[in-house]
């Protein structure tokens, strides 16, 4: 039996054996490789000290054979080099000369420091400590952290400052930058002081900082310097006597009130002499107006009396006097106490997301400047809908010529996304600038000259039309027919990108002119031989008078009906 399990045990020793060269030849190979692992947190050293730089390979082998080398930013910039089991000097840069040695202690543990002697501040900084073995290497990085305590804070008065004494505190020898803090008697931090730093040629900071005392009771007051790293600060205290604060008048405040009063009263006189003078300009102008009005009724009255007498134009009579009447409705700024203005206010939830709306929803502009919006039509529309009577609002427009902008009425069930045509067709009814050009848009572009900073709109249900009237001057730009299904409209604005704004002006409350006497307007009958004059409207009205260039509609228009 024990012949038999000892021939058992010799037939297996060769496959032992080769199990054993197995494993021992991966470990012969790893042997050749490491990590090499520095300290995961900043060196701290002192000015003028002594401080180890340390490194070790994992696992753990001997690196007395290694070369072994220390270098700042760059390979090339060497602080220490051991190689062939000795320092090596041609590549060390010159200032770590002499200050630096080889700690080998541990070489045969796998651990090797670099000790710097005599600390400088240009030592801060990173390191890396490089092992090579062959042709196989690796490296890790390191920081170390220069701190030094200077002198002690120099404390004087310089003198009278503003309305205080101005208080220096100057200190030397530091590194890194010192923070400076200033106290009172009390505790209490003075957060507003200037401060200065400079360095030597040795790379440490001075510091100068001053603080402005102004109230006499702070008495003492002290100046710290302390360094950022070591949390060391040194301090002195200086004491203000109460005769260094400059005495304050009691005719200064007397005297700042009273500039103050003469100030307020001179700014008050200045806006009532330009508020008379503009309302005498205005005056002047309403006079001018109501003068050339006049001139330009009468003017009509003339050109009605040459056309008397001409036959076979009822159909035509008909629409002319239609025309005068709803002109003579328009007539001034006179008809405005009779006017339905209807308060309008943007409705934010149908604005485009580019479109910025404010100014308690009655301005929008553009928000969002983003390239490559030329495809998309950006509009808002107005707040509450519009579905019988008549009305009108008043759009000022600021920038209106640096940008494309449109303005008008559009009814509720209109295709707002991506990008669309505003033809009356489609369901809108607006005025605005395309391109370079003030036009209204039909089946073509209609012209309408200059581009106007304020607009009005006056639309008119019953009748059936909507009117654009340039405010400044009160001159009649277009007008449309409105389809007869129309249904609800709604204020409509749109914008493309651009410095440009609309913002819908109050008209509530405002001046009332003096009315043009409607006895003065010429009779129905002058008004049937009347032809040939150009009306500007998208209705296809075409004729209407002279004077029908003003912005007002009222809500009787039956009143006037001949």
């Amino acid at each position: 039996m024990e012949d038999c399990c000892r021939g058992s045990l010799l037939s297996l020793l060769p496959s032992l054996f080769l199990l054993l060269q197995l494993f021992l030849t991966p470990m012969s190979v790893s042997t050749e490789e490491f990590v090499v692992i520095g300290p995961s947190d900043p060196i701290v050293a002192m000015l003028g000290g002594d401080i180890t730089l340390p490194c070790r390979v994992s696992p753990a082998m001997n690196v007395e054979n290694m070369e072994l080398r220390w270098f700042r930013s760059k390979f090339s910039e060497a602080v220490f080099i051991y190689q062939n089991q000795q320092e090596q000097r041609e590549e060390q840069l010159a200032q770590y000369t002499g200050r630096t040695s080889l700690v080998k202690d541990f070489l045969i543990q796998g651990e090797a420091a670099v000790r710097i002697h005599n600390v400088q501040a240009f030592d801060n900084g990173l390191y890396t400590c490089f092992f090579r073995k062959g042709s196989f290497y690796e490296e890790a990085s390191l920081e170390l952290r220069v701190a030094g305590v200077g002198s002690g804070p120099q404390v004087h008065i310089q003198g009278p400052e503003e309305d205080g004494v101005r208080v220096v505190c100057m200190a030397s020898g530091w590194f890194p930058k010192p923070q400076v803090q200033w106290r009172a008697l009390s505790g209490e931090k003075f957060l507003t002081f200037s401060e200065t730093h400079a360095q030597d040629p040795e790379g440490l900071f001075s510091v100068e900082a001053a603080l402005v005392v102004r109230d006499s009771s702070s008495g003492n007051v002290t100046c710290s310097v302390l360094n950022p790293i070591l949390g060391q600060k040194k301090g002195m205290a200086i004491f203000i006597p109460e005769p260094f604060f400059p005495q304050t008048s009691p005719w200064k405040p007397a005297f700042l009130v009273i500039l103050t009063v003469l100030t307020l009263l001179l700014l008050g006189a200045a806006f009532y002499i330009k508020r008379e003078h503009t309302t005498k300009c205005r005056e002047m102008q309403e006079w001018e107006k109501l003068h050339r009005e006049k001139e330009e009724d009468q003017q009509t009255k003339k050109e009605a009396l040459k056309g008397r007498g001409k036959a076979g134009q009822r159909p035509r009579q008909a629409r002319v006097a239609a025309a005068w009447r709803k002109a003579r409705l328009y007539a001034g700024l006179a008809s405005l106490a009779t006017l339905s203005a209807v308060s309008v206010t943007l409705d934010p939830e149908s604005a485009h997301p580019r479109l910025a709306v404010y100014d308690e929803n009655t301005s929008v502009t553009w928000k969002d400047m983003t390239e490559g919006m030329e495809e998309e039509t950006c509009s808002v529309l107005g707040h509450d809908g519009i579905t019988s009577g008549c009305c009108y609002w008043e759009v000022e427009i600021r920038n209106g010529g640096k940008s494309d902008w449109v303005l008008g009425v559009c009814r509720g069930d209109v295709e707002r996304k991506g990008w669309y045509v505003e033809l009356p067709k489609k369901g809108f009814w607006v005025v605005g600038k395309y391109d370079d050009k003030f036009c209204a848009l039909l089946e073509t572009e209609v012209s309408l000259g200059k581009v106007p900073h304020r607009v009005g709109v006056f639309l008119d249900l019953k009748e059936g039309d909507v009117s654009f009237y340039n405010m400044a001057d009160g001159s009649h730009m277009f007008s449309f027919s409105l389809a007869s299904s129309s249904g609800t409209l709604f204020p409509y604005f749109r914008l493309k990108p651009g410095d440009v704004s609309l913002t819908i002006c109050s008209v509530l409350g405002g001046p009332v002119e003096t009315p043009v006497p409607l006895n003065n307007s010429p009779s129905l009958e002058e008004l049937v031989s009347l032809s040939g004059q150009g009306f500007s409207s998208g209705s296809g009205v075409d004729a209407a008078l002279p004077g029908a260039e003003a912005p007002l509609l009222l809500c009787s228009p039956e009143a006037l009906s001949p």
